[in-house]
C-alpha cells in the first residue's frame, strides 16, 4: 500500500509544527541550538513554527495522507545568493538571547549552493512512533520524480548519521561537512536528477 501525500495549507500549520517538533526535539543539531532538554522542549516548537510559517509562505509543505509526516520544500533559482537579515530576523523571533538560532541559519546558508535551480528539501518530520516506516522516503521519492522529469537537482543537509543513509540511498551524495561549532556534524548533499 503506498503513501497518500497531500498539499499542506495554512490549516496544517500546527500539526506541522507538532510534527516537527517531536521529530526533532532529540535530533543533535536541535540539541546544540537549544541545549538542555526542558530549555528546549520551553524553546524548540518557536523554531519549528518560524520554519514552517517560512515554507509555507515561500515554498510547499508535502503531508502524508495520515498527518504522522512532512517534508518542507523550497525552489531555489540559480545564481548568486548574497547575505541576508533572514537568520538575525530569524533569532529576534524565536529566541533573542540565543545566538545559536542565528548561527545556524548563517552556517547552512554558507554551504548551501547557489549557482544553479534545485529543490531544496528544509526539513521533513515523521512521528517518532511511525519512524522506520518508509514515510519519509515515500515523501521524499515524492518530489524526486518531479526533479528526475524536470531536469532539477536537489539539495538539503543531514543532520544525524540515521538520515545521511537514508538520503545517499535516494541519490544523494555528500558534498562536505559543516561542523557547528563546539557541536555536531552535518553533511550538506546533493542529487543530480536521474535521466
Amino acid at each position: 500500500m503506498g503513501v497518500v501525500i497531500r498539499r499542506a495549507d495554512a490549516g496544517d500549520r500546527d500539526l506541522v509544527v507538532r510534527l516537527l517538533d517531536e521529530a526533532f526535539l532529540d535530533d543533535p543539531v536541535s540539541a546544540w541550538v537549544f541545549p538542555g532538554e526542558e530549555y528546549r522542549r520551553r524553546t524548540h516548537r518557536r523554531l519549528m513554527g518560524a520554519f514552517t510559517d517560512i515554507v509555507l509562505g515561500e515554498g510547499w509543505i508535502d503531508l502524508s495522507d495520515d498527518l504522522a509526516a512532512c517534508a518542507l520544500w523550497l525552489s531555489v533559482p540559480g545564481g548568486e545568493h548574497g547575505e541576508d537579515e533572514g537568520p538575525a530576523e530569524l533569532r529576534q523571533a524565536v529566541d533573542p538571547g540565543n545566538e545559536r538560532v542565528e548561527l545556524i541559519g548563517r552556517l547552512t546558508a554558507g554551504v548551501h549552493p547557489g549557482e544553479r535551480a534545485h529543490l531544496y528539501l528544509w526539513m521533513i518530520g515523521v512521528a517518532p512512533e511511525r519512524q522506520g516506516e518508509g514515510l519519509g522516503t515515500a515523501l521524499i521519492e515524492h518530489v524526486l520524480q518531479r526533479c528526475d522529469r524536470e531536469g532539477l537537482p536537489a539539495y538539503l543537509e543531514a543532520s544525524n548519521v540515521r538520515s545521511r543513509a537514508l538520503y545517499e540511498r535516494l541519490g544523494f551524495a555528500v558534498m562536505g561537512d559543516l561542523d557547528l561549532p563546539d557541536g555536531p556534524r552535518m553533511w550538506p548533499m546533493w542529487r543530480e536528477p536521474r535521466g
